[in-house]
């Protein structure tokens, strides 16, 4: 698409929820690779699907017919065969592929019979605005990994030993990883912004030998130095051997200040990691592993608490994403892949596996934002991205300051665009659809660190409807349930997953038994995995996603949902940011319903703006929704992968210490926090 082709297409047309902004197009099964899987399993099975929704039943219902397929079809190379695709059918400690060995870092960057057909094709590209960019071919990605894996084992690494990296969005990093893998050993990271505090929390349950650092890096414009933080992290681990330098940013580590000349840890740097053995070349080489042999610990937010280490699995990431980013996101060889994401969320975790397709990932270290809004837009056209993902509060900004990126850069090769990481007001979906145009699919999504994957989805194979996702993504058994743990349609519900998936975790580190997962997960309905959403599923299938269920609003017996307040609030022009939360009344009264705002730059919240807002919530929603208070602050408490944090500020509210409900480290703005414990200290003065 371009911008002559664009210009007479409105991007803030109004559209109603539930209209159908996409159908699936007449082409859709031959030219998506979901419709080649189709052609497959119907060449290969005897199996024929009238539509997605056939598929997607026929995939929950005979687990091991789908996943069976699904690993014949993409090849896995199983270096023991599989007794059984799944021994047993509870959710919890369900047993794939029992049996089997294999590596996922083998279908990485070895899969190929013969590596050398394609060594000079691009594997990776690589921005950052802390050096110049770039580029990997599939021959320097193999000799990389190949070198850091003989690199890693010289230090002592082998199977089942933990390698952590406090890295950015970097080459390095996945070559690190995959070497990691290769070896059997277990990978974890956290982006380099993340205080000592946190690190030490995650990184110090899994006891690790090797960690891969570097001295700083920039953000935008701005130099910054993480030397001293290092020094605290690398001391918060008594169990290192070693750590290992990549150089980026200014400065560089000194082994003094790490211990390193005492009894600490031995300071080695990248170069030296990958220099080649003595005795010639490294060899690519992949140590086969069990099915669910730990691949990598991801953990999650550590803003309610202790950061939990969930433990995925070398073949459950890989059938899962497999099938994720071939079925649903409809990558193939030389599509490129752009998502902006840490290497502390889940997402890089998703946007390496693009490799799986091989496609190529695009890597972004640095501030999203810089120079403006347009960076990421900009960046896509100048990568010939083929899927962008993009977060829900990235596109209602980019809309709020009246962009319109297909007119002014050349989007042309964008085929899907994902949206993720929280509800994507009706007005996001219009703005988006409207904007880029039928031939674009818009695939917005809900999934989690938990199975390190989508839940709800679309596809090449499912229609587009304002304000909905597309459904329940293939192999997962989604479903709402009420209070009373029945399933709902039409109307709010707990999300839930009544059958097991591969990509669920393995487990928890530390956690031999499974008490502490089994609680998370399990313990509110037995034998169902609870996940935490509040969903409403309609009837044909398609659903919304209202916020964490935790947070879920109950004003006069009625359940309300926070996305709701937040597509309404945010559209006020003189609104920028918003977070509510209700105060149950113990007593059983009405309870105060709370709404924090955050007016934009030079405007107060003065009475007329406080109607402004009251009168658009009874208007949008209804009298329900209207707030006991509206209270101006300077910043909405986030993650640092941009979620709200309504449960740590509603707790705080309550009057819980602030220091045991956030980790502020864990925090994108660790001083956000303070204008909410000032409200719950006047609550508490006033009455």
């Amino acid at each position: 698409m371009t911008a002559q082709t664009s210009q007479d297409r409105s991007a803030t047309g109004p559209v109603a929820e539930g209209a159908l902004l996409r159908p699936v197009p007449d082409d859709a099964r031959s030219t998506s690779e979901a419709g080649a899987f189709l052609a497959w399993l119907e060449e290969h099975r005897g199996l024929t699907f009238g539509d997605y929704d056939a598929l997607q039943c026929w995939s929950v219902e005979d687990l091991e017919g789908f996943w069976g397929a699904v690993a014949e079809y993409f090849g896995v190379r199983f270096r023991t065969p599989y007794e059984r695709v799944l021994a047993s059918t509870g959710v919890f400690g369900a047993q794939w592929f029992t049996g089997s060995t294999l590596n996922y870092a083998e279908h990485m960057v070895g899969l190929l019979d013969d590596p050398a057909s394609d060594a000079d094709a691009l594997a990776l590209l690589a921005y950052s605005q802390t050096r110049e960019p770039v580029r990997l071919t599939w021959g320097d990605l193999r000799d990389q990994v190949a070198r850091a894996r003989a690199g890693l084992q010289r230090l002592g690494v082998g199977r089942g030993d933990r390698v952590v990296a406090y890295l950015p969005n970097v080459p390095e990093t996945l070559v690190a990883f995959l070497a990691t893998a290769s070896l059997g050993a277990v990978w974890a990271s956290c982006a380099p912004e993340f205080g000592p505090r946190s690190v030490v929390d995650r990184f110090s349950q899994v006891e690790p030998a090797v960690l891969l650092t570097v001295p700083g890096y920039v953000y935008g414009t701005k130099p910054v130095d993480r030397r001293g933080e290092v020094a605290e992290v690398v001391a918060g681990l008594p169990t290192l051997t070693h750590v290992v330098e990549v150089p980026y940013g200014d400065g560089a580590l000194d082994a003094a200040s790490l211990g390193a000349a005492a009894a600490g840890p031995v300071l080695v740097g990248w170069d030296d990691l990958l220099s080649p053995p003595p005795d010639g070349p490294a060899p690519l080489a992949f140590d086969p592993v069990p099915f669910d042999h730990p691949l990598y610990v991801l953990f999650s937010s550590g803003t309610t608490g202790r950061p939990k280490a969930i433990v995925h699995g070398h073949g459950g990431i890989l059938v899962e994403h497999l099938k994720n980013h071939a079925l649903h996101w409809d990558l193939r060889p030389g599509d490129r892949l752009l998502w902006f994401t840490t290497t502390a969320w889940m997402m890089w975790n998703a946007l390496v596996s693009a490799l799986l397709t091989r496609a190529v990932p695009v890597m972004i270290d640095g501030n999203p934002l810089f120079p403006d809004l347009m960076a990421q837009w900009r960046l896509a056209a100048e990568t010939g991205a083929t899927l962008v993902g993009v977060s829900p509060g990235y596109v209602m900004a980019c809309r709020k300051e009246g962009l319109e990126p297909w007119a002014e850069v050349d989007l042309s090769a964008v085929r899907q665009i994902g949206c993720a990481g929280s509800p994507l007001p009706l007005e996001g979906f219009a703005w988006l659809q409207n904007g880029f145009g039928p031939q674009v699919l818009l695939n917005v999504g809900s999934g989690g660190t938990d199975v390190c994957t989508g839940i709800v989805q679309g596809g090449p194979l499912q229609p587009v409807v304002a304000g909905e996702m597309s459904g329940a993504a293939l192999g997962v058994a989604a479903a709402a349930y009420d209070l009373d743990n029945a399933p709902v349609v039409g109307e709010l519900g707990e999300l839930v997953i009544t059958a097991p998936m591969p990509s669920m975790p393995v487990g928890f580190w530390g956690d031999p038994g499974g008490s502490r997962y089994r609680a998370t997960y399990f313990e509110d309905i037995p034998g169902v995995w609870r996940h935490g959403d509040w969903i409403r599923f309609t009837g044909s299938g398609s659903c919304v996603i209202t916020g964490r269920s935790d947070a879920t609003l109950n004003r006069g017996g009625v359940r309300l949902g926070t996305a709701d307040f937040y597509a309404v609030v945010e559209e006020l022009p003189e609104i920028v940011d918003s977070l509510v939360v209700h105060l149950e009344d113990p007593d059983g009264g009405p309870g105060d319903l709370l709404l924090f705002v955050v007016p934009r730059d030079g405007r107060a919240l003065d009475d007329t703006l406080r109607r402004r807002v009251v009168d658009a919530l009874r208007t949008n929603l209804s009298p329900r929704h209207v707030p006991d208070s509206v209270i101006g602050v300077a910043a909405v408490p986030r993650s640092r992968t941009g979620k709200k944090l309504e449960l740590p500020v509603k707790r705080i509210l309550q009057g819980v210490d602030p220091d045991t409900v956030a980790s502020r480290d864990a925090l994108a703005d660790p001083d956000a926090l303070a204008a909410y414990v000032d409200e719950a200290h006047r609550r508490r003065a006033g009455a």
